[in-house]
């Protein structure tokens, strides 16, 4: 659980880093991109550390499947709460579909 907690907090702040500046138009390209370092700093510091929990739990293919699915999930509210965008339907059909690869990497084939 120490994993997807770690996972879900560090892609909280890079989904920021990523996005964020897209609230902020105005602003010169070169503050959006030191403001966006700082912040994947930050989710660094909780990335790694979940890797290195988790990896003693799951698998590298595994880890990385699981913090996709925390990405979408973290993305889909970053975007409807903070950039106020529409989640259309054939956007929660992709990430639908995505999500359905969590079965193939997790199953015991």
């Amino acid at each position: 659980m120490h994993t997807i907690l770690l996972l879900t907090i560090s892609n909280i702040f890079m989904t920021f880093a990523w996005y964020g500046h897209l609230k902020y138009k105005e602003s010169p390209l070169w503050i959006a991109i030191l403001a966006s370092w700082g912040i994947a700093f930050v989710e660094y510091c909780f990335q790694v550390p979940a890797n290195r929990i988790g990896h003693y739990e799951f698998t590298a293919a595994q880890l990385k499947t699981i913090q996709e699915v925390i990405t979408l999930i973290v993305f889909c509210v970053f975007s409807v709460v903070y950039l106020k965008e529409e989640l259309k339907w054939n956007y929660l059909v992709g990430f639908s579909m995505m999500i359905g690869a969590v079965f193939v990497v997790f199953k015991e084939w």
